[in-house]
């Protein structure tokens, strides 16, 4: 694992959406830290759901069953120190790009022991509507909680606003300021 390579994972269909754009944001603070980062946009990526058949867990598993492009991510999953999820609030939630991909994280422990503790996560989330309760995205935010707690990663914070036309978020200075400011603490704690 490389503590300086941050690994960002844009789950929204657009390429230059709101979250994108605060994943962006989180990935220029990195930078001012001297931290690599790499984009990976899953949108348009051929990863299947896991299909539960519990390959990965057996006892010198090389790995997920299932051959898509996540084997081509596993590796760059694996290498970064520090990882950022970006998604739009979907239904209440991420978007399924990105679960999509989390689901499929089950089999990282086929390709490192203990793959998550100690691993730093950053989250940008945008959503539409006021508020993040009523718009969901309190949702996906204490799923992240939750997921890493469970695994021992370091969340090191999130960053989630209301925007809706793509680029509004720009307009959000202080969130802008935020998320630049946890790209940092993400390269340097």
């Amino acid at each position: 694992m490389k503590p300086n390579k941050v690994l960002v994972l844009l789950g929204s269909p657009r390429k230059k959406g709101n979250s994108a754009i605060l994943a962006e944001q989180i990935g220029k603070g990195a930078k001012s830290c001297k931290a690599e980062v790499e984009t990976i946009y899953l949108h348009g990526k051929k990863i299947a759901p896991c299909k539960a058949c519990m390959s990965c867990q057996k006892k010198g598993a090389k790995g997920c069953a299932i051959k898509d492009d996540m084997q081509e991510i596993y590796p760059k999953l694996i290498e970064a120190g520090a990882w950022v999820i970006a998604s739009p609030v979907y239904w209440f939630t991420m978007s399924a790009q990105m679960k999509t991909c989390m689901d499929r994280w089950f089999a990282l422990r086929a390709y490192q022991k203990d793959p998550y503790r100690g691993r730093k996560i950053a989250v940008a989330m945008t959503y539409g509507g006021e508020d993040p309760f009523d718009s969901g995205c309190v949702n996906a935010l204490r799923t992240f909680q939750d997921a890493f707690s469970y695994t021992g990663s370091d969340l090191v914070g999130m960053v989630y606003g209301s925007a809706v036309d793509e680029g509004d978020i720009k307009s959000n200075r202080k969130l802008m300021q935020e998320a630049l400011e946890l790209g940092k603490r993400l390269a340097k704690e």
